[in-house]
């Protein structure tokens, strides 16, 4: 099985928001696909971080040189 992409997860989240939203599944199944978004939820948050981690950003200091620094201490 392929994995999905962090995107695909995201509209994954969207999709289970939106049946719990319209009212139409019977309890148990509502709970249950809380449940699995709010577990896609934690799955995509620490992927997130680990991408800040992940970012450097060029900053340029005054005399024009560039000097990379982690996305966290800007």
């Amino acid at each position: 099985m392929e994995r999905q992409t962090f995107e695909q997860r995201l509209d994954e989240v969207k999709e289970i928001i939106e049946h719990i939203e319209n009212g139409k599944l019977p309890l148990e199944d509502s709970v249950t696909q809380y449940e699995r978004g709010m577990k896609t939820l934690a799955g995509l948050e620490k992927e997130l971080d680990e991408m800040k981690r992940r970012i450097t950003i060029l900053q340029e200091d005054g005399t024009g040189t560039l000097t990379e620094r982690e996305m966290e201490d800007v």
